[in-house]
């Protein structure tokens, strides 16, 4: 039995004097005291000096349970099965043409013993670890603790992340090897080799999950070549960035060619897309073209209705509805390279129309709200609803394929279901601000281009040289989807990274103004010795008509003038 009164609290054991660090008001607790007493002291200090990291993470949490209990097992989108079946091509028609490196580093090891409950918890946990890892590489790097609360807010915050975060979708993974590339070789000032190593086979990763990740070679190249000090040193990390950046690639190209059969490439759905952008954007009344060509060029109000992934998926597409037939051999014409060269005649006679039509969909990220204009694939499909969503014919209520079907082939779960009360708190939180708006992007974009202005070689360049990495490794991938087609989906990359580069770019700026603010050091001037060859004489009187010369008060005074004034005044 324990006796209570000589039982003692960890709140009742104040620090003493001297265990407050200077400067930071933090308890250090020393050696005495037990263990759980130490380490609910050091909890304390943490949770007192991380309190804004603390809520919104707390926040967070509760968004992900939410999630979780209102839509079970899982989410699934219209392209689910094509990661869920993608190898499966002698048991189903839903083969995938994308790159299925999210089948292969996630579905498919994770089904060998859970089901797709289990992935949609494992993508939460990625979301909130993706945060963390950004807030304390931001703190490492000196950004105050309260911009990098604010700067992953939108990570734990924003809807449309939890609602991807539960469906069944290769997004999440993306930005996960996104945020472990850009921390490793953000986490020194200089990277080392073993950091620039890490680095690129992270990034190189993305690429067989999206293949808009081959881009981030460039800012990463970049980065890394600017931030090595010496040509060797550049020369090495470099190459060897490069190296690992592409091992991943080659390998699943490698994958692709000899067990997928589809050749050595990420994914052979690039012609599809360009004809798409470039017949969106085409003007077919003056564009000459040969016959052959013409049907696959739509009218205008064809492709405003439509939009870039309406022509390439849709069946009224013109694409689709094209059949042309060789005479001669009673054989369908394969359409595919009438469309690339659709796609090449479109580029060569109208190219600012589609640098035109590239431009109009990169600035609606910055749209105040989430809108869909004519033409783009609707934003409600990443929206939470009150019921499970379908979309017929892949995904249905009812029969082979329908919902409940996917998850009994997938290790089970139950039936699709919806909680209604969880869905409708998600939904009027998503609609009604639960959002990141544009203009927040738009700031932090603003805010990082400045910061990377203030590069300055012989200067700690550090802040710049980060916001020089985030920044660019944002436009490529937002920038490179939406060269082929607008959707909200391909924005969420915005959400790891504008608002990191933002907070990154608003401390080189603080910094770099008060560097110019703050005054030059003086230098300072020797003292004249007194020469030994002609001493003062203390009872030497100052003679009345020659006044002393003024001292510049720019000079320090010599010694010999001291003593020049003190004997003046002891003389009568």
């Amino acid at each position: 039995m324990t006796n209570t009164s000589e039982t003692v609290l960890p709140a009742a054991e104040l620090p003493a004097a001297g265990q407050v660090r200077a400067g930071t008001g933090a308890v250090a607790v020393d050696g005495s005291g037990s263990r759980l007493d130490r380490a609910i002291w050091a909890a304390m200090d943490i949770g007192r000096r991380h309190w804004v990291f603390g809520l919104l993470l707390a926040a967070g949490l509760v968004l992900r349970v939410v999630a979780q209990l209102g839509y079970e097992p899982a989410l699934l989108f219209i392209d689910s099965k094509k990661y869920i079946f993608g190898t499966q091509f002698s048991t189903t028609a839903w083969g995938s043409f994308d790159p299925i490196g999210y089948t292969l580093l996630v579905l498919r090891p994770v089904l060998m013993f859970a089901d797709l409950a289990f992935v949609a918890l494992l993508q939460h946990v990625a979301g909130i670890a993706m945060a963390a890892a950004l807030y304390v590489l931001m703190l490492r790097r000196g950004v105050t603790r309260w911009l990098a609360a604010l700067a992953v807010a939108p990570v734990l915050l924003d809807a449309y992340q939890v609602n991807a975060e539960q469906t069944i979708m290769p997004d999440v993974l993306f930005e996960a090897l996104l945020v472990a590339g850009i921390v490793l070789l953000l986490w020194q000032p200089r990277p080392g080799l073993a950091y620039v190593i890490l680095g690129g086979l992270a990034l190189g990763a993305s690429a067989p999950v999206r293949q808009v990740g081959e881009a981030l070679i460039v800012p990463a190249l970049i980065y890394v070549l600017a931030a090595a000090q010496g040509w060797r040193t550049r020369l090495l990390h470099g190459a060897a960035l490069t190296l690992c950046f592409a091992l991943p690639v080659v390998g699943y190209m490698s994958y692709s060619a000899v067990i997928l059969h589809y050749g050595f490439e990420l994914s052979n759905m690039g012609d599809a897309y360009l004809y798409g952008r470039t017949a969106h954007a085409a003007d077919c009344a003056t564009l000459k073209i040969p016959a052959d060509e013409q049907p696959l060029c739509p009218s205008a109000s064809v492709s405003a209705s439509l939009g870039v992934d309406g022509l390439v998926n849709a069946r009224t597409a013109p694409r689709v509805l094209y059949y042309p037939v060789n005479v001669q051999l009673g054989l369908p014409i394969n359409t595919v390279p009438l469309q690339r060269q659709l796609a090449y005649s479109v580029l060569k006679q109208q190219p600012m129309r589609v640098v035109g039509d590239i431009a109009g969909d990169s600035v609606k990220i910055f749209a105040l709200t989430r809108n869909t204009d004519e033409g783009d694939t609707p934003v409600s499909r990443w929206q939470f609803q009150t019921s499970y969503p379908y979309y017929p014919p892949g995904i249905t209520r009812y029969g082979p394929n329908s919902a409940s079907n996917v998850f009994a082939a997938t290790g089970g779960g139950g039936k699709a279901r919806v909680n209604l009360t969880a869905a409708t708190a998600l939904r009027d939180y998503q609609l009604h601000g639960g959002y990141t708006p544009g203009p927040v992007f738009l700031l932090a974009l603003l805010v990082s281009i400045a910061g990377i202005l203030t590069f300055r070689r012989r200067r700690d360049a550090g802040f710049a040289l980060a916001c020089l990495l985030i920044t660019g490794s944002a436009v490529s991938v937002l920038l490179g989807a939406d060269l082929y087609e607008f959707s909200w989906r391909y924005q969420l990359p915005a959400l790891v990274t504008l608002p990191i580069a933002g907070a990154f770019g608003a401390t080189a700026v603080a910094r770099h103004l008060r560097a110019r603010r703050r005054p030059p050091k003086a230098t300072p001037v020797p003292a004249s010795p007194v020469s030994p060859a002609s001493p003062v004489s203390p009872a030497s009187p100052v003679s009345p008509a020659s006044p002393a010369s003024p001292v510049s008060p720019a000079s320090p005074a010599s010694p010999v003038g001291e003593l020049a004034a003190a004997v003046s005044e002891q003389v009568p």
